[in-house]
């Protein structure tokens, strides 16, 4: 559990950041249109949860900076008995004063008026300046004195980059849910039955856990379909003797968990799928191995791509010298994805990949990712020996990075040809 002190102390840090003289601006999420007066489950803005934990729409928070001083207030949706009647209870100012660790709370009524004082001969404001949000324009054309703007986003975009000690723990709950949904669609009868079917299996011990949001839409792909890397119809039948390619992932206290993998349907893999699923299964732990701060994911990548073309040479997918066709690109035809991402409020986490100099930022301590080396092989791709045409698998596991190395935090969840064969059978 994040407490209101680590809030705080974000915030803390954030403020340290801002330049004297300024104003900084963010909004909370905008409820989402579905159809006609219909509206999509609410989910808070990351950034804007990151700095606050609150989850009710209609907030802003304001950071006023002046020489010697910061003021932070936050403005929230005020108490209305008929709104709440039919979208729940808000907590209102008298109790937001009791929960939050900032300095003064209006309700968004009283914005207007209060954001115009704190714009009062300011030279600086940092809002979103990216987002297509009306009330970050409204704000803008109320700065009638500023003569700098700033992206506060990437601000807090970086201080997102290391997960805390409390962030870590909810992230490893959010992987103990997903271990339990793998496990259970291992051991779930797959054959003749669709892939929603399955998809509905995973979803259950998702929501049975607590974990009320998947963190993205779950793929379940079996046979060819494995080879659309964003594949969500989830539609086709499951056939004896192919693969089932899942990823699939909950989302806890807004921490995302992202795993893949790459299951036989009757339980049992092929010789040629063994072959495969090797080749892939060996790349994604030899470049775990080398996780430690100071190395950069472009040493990742390489290792992968190099790891993955060789393995490919030797089954004849691909026929050359490994590096004449990596330096060719060859092999981007089948592995043509990076070898993973950041992870955590967002399942593809907005942290930054480089620095303010355009430098890749390398790994430190606490960075949390993704490692996730696949090989997709369509069934009609007559230059591929037949045995390995229609197949598709991708590896992934949620990988931390610690002060000497790292820590598979999705260990748990079955991953070698044996293991995956044993938690199948019925």
């Amino acid at each position: 559990m994040i407490t209101e002190n680590e809030y705080k102390k974000r915030r803390d840090t954030l403020a340290k950041k801002l330049y004297s003289g300024s104003v900084g601006v963010m909004f909370s999420a905008t409820c989402k249109s579905r159809s006609n007066d219909t509206e999509y489950p609410y989910r808070q803005n990351s950034d804007f949860y990151y700095l606050t934990g609150f989850k009710e729409d209609n907030a802003t928070l304001v950071f006023v900076k002046e020489k010697n001083s910061v003021k932070t207030v936050l403005f929230l949706q005020k108490k209305d008995e008929q709104l709440e009647l039919w979208s729940g209870k808000r907590l209102g100012v008298k109790e937001a004063k009791k929960r939050f660790l900032v300095d003064e709370i209006y309700t968004t009524d009283d914005f207007k008026k209060s954001i115009k004082e704190y714009l009062a001969n300011k030279k600086y404001l940092y809002s979103d300046l990216d987002s297509k949000d009306k009330r970050v324009k409204k704000v803008l054309k109320m700065a009638k004195s500023i003569k700098t703007f700033a992206n506060i986003v990437l601000h807090v975009q970086k201080m997102r980059l290391i997960k805390s000690a409390s962030e870590i723990d909810i992230i490893n709950k959010a992987v103990a849910i997903t271990t339990a949904a793998h496990h259970r669609a291992m051991h779930s009868k797959k054959i003749g039955k669709h892939e929603f079917e399955l998809q509905a299996e995973i979803e259950y011990e998702f929501k049975k856990n607590g974990a009320y949001s998947d963190a993205y839409t779950s793929i379940v792909a079996s046979g060819n379909s494995a080879n659309t890397l964003h594949y969500t119809d989830n539609n086709n039948i499951m056939i004896d003797g192919e693969l089932v390619l899942i990823d699939a992932g909950c989302e806890y206290e807004y921490y995302a968990s992202d795993i893949t993998r790459t299951i036989p349907a009757n339980g049992m893999f092929t010789q040629a799928q063994k072959e495969l699923y090797s080749v892939i299964l060996n790349t994604q732990l030899k470049v775990i191995e080398m996780i430690k701060p100071g190395v950069k994911r472009s040493d990742l990548q390489a290792k992968a791509e190099v790891l993955l073309t060789k393995g490919m040479v030797k089954l004849g997918i691909l026929k050359g010298d490994y590096k004449e066709l990596i330096k060719n690109k060859k092999h981007k035809k089948y592995y043509p994805h990076g070898i993973g991402h950041w992870m955590g409020l967002d399942v593809h986490d907005t942290a930054p990949y480089l620095d303010d100099k355009k430098k890749e930022i390398p790994l430190k301590k606490g960075m949390v990712l993704t490692i996730e080396p696949g090989l997709y092989i369509d069934k009609d791709d007559k230059n591929v020996p037949k045995e390995y045409r229609g197949i598709g698998i991708r590896i992934e596991d949620d990988i931390l990075v610690t002060q000497n190395g790292y820590k598979n935090l999705s260990y748990g969840i079955a991953k070698t040809v044996e293991e995956i064969e044993n938690k199948s059978k019925l």
